[in-house]
């Protein structure tokens, strides 16, 4: 690694790669091993992102702290945590520590203002990306040779390219179909017979119904792995998905802001939280109303700092993701029980992620349209649907202006956001108000 001037920085120290048993030597280190080959490279993350990235020189020296006061893993809570907003504020490449012509491929997802959220990668941080994601299908249950049926969408967002090259790092022949289509692919499984499949498990429940739509038995297929992330998932879920298609279901995690999937995985053969791979990304709970760190077993809100990172290093990340940690059980590195909810608005729709300001931004330029709205979600059969109950301005409350302005939301959510969404264009007044904080979100969606 080298700092801005072109001065070397020291490699990080290592523990041996050498796999035992199929697992990386890390997975089953002592905790004391993996203590000291985080504080090691939290120290050179920190002075990496000081030395080499506008953004953080001045947070840093904002808050009063240098890397160099960083002299156990406990002083990290003395740096200031990285928000989302401070991605969109320093939008497309202002967040980076290497020249943009050092990227071998970025990506982006939607943020809250028009500009999307983006994040960069070197050839190094795009092997290291597949590593941990071919160690997560591993530890999922899949194995060098298996098939792969990758259903995540492909593109800007993370989930398909990450899945693909985390399945030929480990070994695996990719069938790299990328979302929708449901009935090719139904036939896909069923003639190509792969033994893992990674997708939404939301999709994953439109996929069984088509199934039995066409009459096929999913428990015949040759499934036998599926690995289920970007979005929130339920136990009763992954029991109606293991009794239907004969098959073990575990769960992935992972954000984009962070690397994308592969952040921490189920271990197939106990199913009792993901294992964060600390090796690469250092996890803290906190209280999300006073940034205090909470022990372990506390639950709180998911911050991550990653460790080995070159182009987009990221410190004491915000994920607003609710869970706690506990201790390793499979392998040594701790796991993060699945998150339950969020210390935000945010809402999570087909495994895209959708906040209330979004959609009223989207409002807001429908001239038809009122500022005042109500989002609700349900679950119809198998998939999250979002309805939006919007009022139309009085001199545009004809039955044809507002079947116009319905369409013209309906368009913009589509296109902006990337999820479809039912629009209900009532008369004015016809949108609930409230005295005090306004009720954007009513969530019907079963919580269990």
């Amino acid at each position: 690694m080298q700092n801005k001037t072109g001065g070397a920085i020291d490699a990080p120290k290592t523990i041996s790669s050498k796999k035992s048993g199929g697992l990386d030597a890390i997975e089953t280190a002592s905790r004391d091993e993996i203590a000291a080959l985080q504080l090691d490279r939290m120290r050179l993350t920190l002075q990496r992102a000081y030395d080499n990235s506008p953004f953080y020189k001045a947070h840093f020296d904002r808050h009063g702290v240098h890397p160099d006061d960083l002299a156990g893993l406990e002083d990290l809570a003395r740096f200031p945590f990285t928000v989302k907003s401070d991605l969109r504020d320093n939008y497309p490449f202002g967040m980076f520590s290497v020249p943009r012509q050092k990227l071998a491929r970025l990506h982006a997802s939607s943020g809250t203002t028009g500009k999307p959220t983006v994040v960069g990668y070197t050839q190094n941080d795009i092997d290291m990306w597949a590593q941990v994601v071919a160690r997560s299908i591993y530890a999922s249950g899949g194995r060098p040779g298996d098939l792969v049926h990758v259903a995540y969408g492909y593109g800007l967002f993370t989930g398909g390219l990450g899945a693909h090259y985390g399945a030929e790092k480990l070994g695996c022949t990719v069938v790299p179909v990328s979302g929708g289509m449901t009935e090719r692919q139904v036939n896909l499984i069923v003639d190509f017979e792969p033994q893992i499949i990674m997708v939404t498990p939301s999709y994953m429940l439109s996929v069984l119904d088509e199934f039995r739509r066409v009459g096929i038995d999913p428990a015949s297929t040759a499934l036998k792995v599926g690995i289920f992330g970007a979005e929130p998932w339920t136990n009763s879920m992954r029991e109606e998905i293991e009794s239907a298609f004969a098959m073990d279901a575990v769960d992935i995690y992972g954000l984009s802001e962070i690397i994308g999937p592969g952040v921490a995985n189920e271990c197939v053969e106990t199913k009792d939280g993901l294992h964060i791979w600390e090796d690469h990304f250092y996890p803290e709970i906190i209280d999300p109303d006073t940034g205090e760190v909470l022990p372990d077993g506390q639950k709180g809100e998911l911050v991550f700092t990653s460790l080995t990172k070159e182009a987009f290093p990221i410190i004491r990340y915000r994920t607003r993701d609710l869970t706690r940690l506990l201790p390793g059980t499979a392998r040594s590195m701790r796991r993060m029980e699945k998150v339950t909810g969020r210390s935000d608005d945010m809402m999570i729709i087909r495994g895209v992620n959708v906040f209330p300001t979004q959609i009223e931004e989207l409002i807001l330029k429908c001239a038809g349209l009122a500022p005042h709205y109500q989002i609700e979600l349900s679950r119809e059969g198998r998939l999250d649907r979002m309805t939006i109950k919007v009022e139309a301005l009085a001199d545009a409350a004809t039955d044809k202006a507002r079947d116009a302005s319905r369409g013209e939301l309906t368009h913009h959510v589509k296109s902006a956001i990337g999820v479809s969404a039912t629009v209900q264009v009532n008369h004015p007044g016809g949108v609930e108000r409230s005295a005090g904080k306004a009720r954007r979100v009513i969530d019907h969606r079963r919580a269990d």
